[in-house]
C-alpha cells in the first residue's frame, strides 16, 4: 500500500512564458473552490439532497449545521455550478447527483481521502524547510478511518485503469502474480480477469489486508485471488511467482528501501520471471511531466523520504537485483511501467 493519492493531482500551471500576475492570483486562490466542495462532500450535504429541491434550513438540520453558515455555503455552491436554486430551493446539479451523491454508479469515494490530504498538504512550508513529512503520522498510526478512506481512494482510482494496464502485460507465461502493496487488490482482480487459471496474490499490511478481502470477496475472486500480511519495507514477500507487480509504491520509499524492496521482489520471481513497477517517472530534469513534479511534493508532505524517480533510477535498482532486458512504455493514464526480466 502506497502513502499517497494518486487519484487526483493539483492541476498543473500554465508554462512560464504564458503565465501572468493574474494567472498567478487564480492559482493561489485556487482552494477556494477545492475548500468548499471537500466541506461540502465531508458534511454528505450532496447525499442529502439526492433527488430533491430542498431550503438550506431544512440541510442545515440535516446535517446538523448552523442555519445561516449552511445557507452561505450552497449559494457558494450553486455559484460554482454543482447546485441548482430556485425559489429558495437547491437541487443538486446532474454532474452533483451522478459524482457526489453516495450510492450512486458514478459517486467519487475517493473524495473523503483528498479531505484528509487538506491537512497534509497544509504542512508542505514546514515540511520544505525539515525536508521531511511534519507530524504526519506513520500509515498505520492514522486510523481506521483515514485508511478506509485511503483504500476507498486508490480503488476508485485503480477500477478504471486497472484492465487497460494489464492488457498491456505479455501473460503468456505467467501462472502466478503478486501484488505487492495491493491494496484492495484491484490490480490482483485484473489479473485473474484477463486470464484464465491464473492465481493472483496481494501483499499488503494486516489492517490493509481485511479491507482487500471485503472487496475480492466483492468480486467473487476469492478462489483466485489469495491474500498475504505483512511490511513489504521489512518482511520477504514470498517465492516462486512469474510476476511480482509494484504499483504506485516506490514513491512512498527512500532511494534505500527502494533498492532493498526491488532485490526482496527480485527473490520472489521463478527464472524467467518479471518485476513490473508502475508508477509516476519523472525525467532527468525533475520538472516534467508536470503532475510527477507535483507529486513529489505530496510525497515530501505525505512521507518520510517518498519522491518520484527517474527512469535511470529505477532501471539501476533492478539490475542492482540481477534483473536485465529492461524495458519502459507508457500509459494513457500518465504512468509508466518499468519491466525487468530475472537473467
Amino acid at each position: 500500500m502506497s502513502a499517497s493519492n494518486s487519484s487526483s493531482f493539483p492541476m498543473a500551471p500554465p508554462s512560464a512564458g504564458v503565465m501572468t500576475p493574474e494567472c498567478i492570483n487564480e492559482l493561489a486562490r485556487g482552494f477556494h473552490a477545492s475548500r468548499i466542495i471537500l466541506t461540502a462532500y465531508e458534511l454528505a450535504l450532496f447525499t442529502i439532497i439526492g433527488d430533491r429541491s430542498m431550503r438550506s434550513s431544512e440541510v442545515a438540520r440535516l446535517i446538523d449545521a448552523d442555519e445561516r453558515a449552511t445557507d452561505r455555503l450552497m449559494n457558494a455552491l450553486t455559484a460554482i455550478g454543482l447546485l441548482e436554486k430556485s425559489n429558495g430551493l437547491f437541487a443538486n446539479t446532474l454532474v452533483a447527483g451522478q459524482c457526489l451523491v453516495k450510492g450512486q454508479p458514478g459517486y467519487l469515494a475517493g473524495l473523503m481521502h483528498t479531505v484528509n490530504l487538506w491537512d497534509t498538504w497544509s504542512t508542505l512550508t514546514e515540511a520544505v524547510r525539515r525536508g521531511t513529512a511534519a507530524g504526519t503520522p506513520e500509515v498505520n498510526d492514522r486510523g481506521g478511518g483515514w485508511l478506509k478512506a485511503f483504500i476507498a481512494a486508490m480503488h476508485a482510482n485503480a477500477v478504471p485503469r486497472s484492465a487497460e494496464v494489464v492488457a498491456l502485460i505479455n501473460l503468456d507465461n505467467v501462472a502466478t502474480v503478486l501484488d505487492v502493496g495491493g491494496g484492495s487488490g484491484a490490480y490482483a482482480v485484473a489479473f485473474a480477469l484477463a486470464k484464465s487459471g491464473l492465481r493472483a496474490t496481494v501483499f499488503d499490511l494486516p489492517n490493509v489486508i481485511s479491507l482487500t478481502r471485503e472487496y475480492v470477496e466483492r468480486e467473487g475472486l476469492s478462489a483466485r485471488v489469495s491474500l498475504l500480511a505483512g511490511d513489504y519495507n521489512r518482511d520477504e514477500v514470498g517465492r516462486g511467482y512469474d510476476l511480482v507487480f509494484l504499483s504506485a509504491i516506490i514513491h512512498s520509499n527512500s532511494p534505500q528501501e527502494n533498492e532493498s524492496l526491488i532485490a526482496k521482489c527480485a527473490r520472489a520471481l521463478n527464472r524467467d520471471g518479471r518485476l513490473i513497477i508502475q508508477d509516476f517517472i519523472i525525467d532527468e530534469t525533475r520538472t516534467s511531466p508536470p503532475h510527477a513534479a507535483i507529486f513529489a511534493l505530496n510525497m515530501l508532505v505525505a512521507t518520510r523520504a517518498g519522491d518520484t524517480y527517474t527512469e535511470n533510477e529505477v532501471s539501476g535498482w533492478m539490475r542492482g537485483a540481477g534483473l536485465g532486458e529492461i524495458q519502459s512504455m507508457d500509459t494513457k493514464m500518465g504512468t509508466s511501467l518499468i519491466i525487468g526480466k530475472l537473467d
